[in-house]
Order: C-alpha cells, then sequence, then structure tokens
C-alpha cells in the first residue's frame, strides 16, 4: 500500500528547493554559457551523454535528498521558471541580452583569419578548414565571413565569384 502522505506532503522545506534549484540552475547556465559555448551547437551521442552526466551531477546539489513527487515538481518549476525569466530578461533588456545570449564572432572577415578570435575560442586551424570544406568551400580567398553564432554553430559567407576583395579588410585593418 502507498503512503499517500510520503508520496504528496514535501519532506524537504519549500524554500531550500527554491534556492537549491536557482543556484545549481545559475551555476550551470553560467558554466555552459562560459566554457561551453562552442559545444552547444551540436546534439550528438557525446553531446547527450554530457547533460546527462550534467544532471546527474547536479540532482543531488538540487534535490538535497527529497523523496515526495512534490518537491520534485517545485524544483523542475523552479528550473523552467529560471530559463523563461533569462528569456524574458533578454528580451526586454539589450544589455543583459548580452550576457544571457553571447552575440556571433567573427573567425575569418574577407579570407583572413581573425586569430584573436580563433584564440579566445579555441579553434584549430585545422577545425576551421574542416569546417570550411564541409561547406564545400576549398580556400580561405572564397570566404567573405566565418561567424561562430550565439548556438555554437558556424555560419559561412562566401564572396561573390569574381568580386575583388575589400582592401581595406585585406590588410587587417578595419579603419
Amino acid at each position: 500500500m502507498a503512503d499517500w502522505h510520503e508520496v504528496f506532503v514535501p519532506d524537504t522545506p519549500l524554500l531550500e528547493i527554491v534556492v537549491r534549484g536557482s543556484v545549481m540552475y545559475l551555476a550551470l547556465f553560467t558554466l555552459l554559457r562560459v566554457i561551453l559555448k562552442r559545444e552547444s551547437g551540436t546534439t550528438g551521442v557525446t553531446d547527450l551523454l554530457v547533460i546527462v552526466l550534467l544532471a546527474d551531477a547536479a540532482q543531488n546539489g538540487m534535490s538535497g535528498g527529497y523523496n515526495s513527487v512534490t518537491d520534485g515538481v517545485l524544483l523542475v518549476g523552479v528550473i523552467i521558471g529560471w530559463s523563461y525569466l533569462l528569456n524574458a530578461v533578454a528580451y526586454r533588456w539589450q544589455a543583459a541580452a548580452r550576457l544571457i545570449r553571447p552575440g556571433s564572432l567573427v573567425l575569418v572577415r574577407d579570407g583572413q583569419v581573425v586569430r584573436g578570435n580563433m584564440r579566445r575560442e579555441l579553434i584549430t586551424n585545422e577545425e576551421l578548414h574542416t569546417l570550411l570544406r564541409e561547406q564545400g568551400v576549398v580556400d580561405l580567398d572564397q570566404v567573405r565571413e566565418v561567424r561562430m553564432e550565439a548556438d555554437g554553430r558556424f555560419s559561412v559567407t562566401t564572396r561573390t565569384p569574381g568580386r575583388p576583395r575589400n582592401d581595406r579588410n585585406a590588410r587587417g585593418g578595419l579603419g
């Protein structure tokens, strides 16, 4: 016979669940936003494994060992609430959006690799050239721009064939 009191009556103080869920959500959000931006753009088997392992590692920190369904539902609500709140804040305030949603980052401009941005995101020349080959680009001179987008994906814009490169940008200066 099920003990319905144990199933539905919270055994952890509700404020503790809110605090635990908030701290873990914001910590994971920060770590994923800052450290794993590039990895978030694709979802493969290894990415799924990382998500499952993160969830398992964070579970004890968030739950505090609760047993009731109510505790679990509240914790899920806190996590979804933070996600919604951060999206709403980013939508309403541009300054917050820059922190919450990273902008795109130029990796190649007019056929020239932007080394500082490549170094910042730990992208090697080999990775860049692999990406370009996957897009059907064999030579950097064909590239007008490569950007790493906010979601970690790469976008490649090629130059119009026969159109000369912008001389000012070709020298590496922007103005």
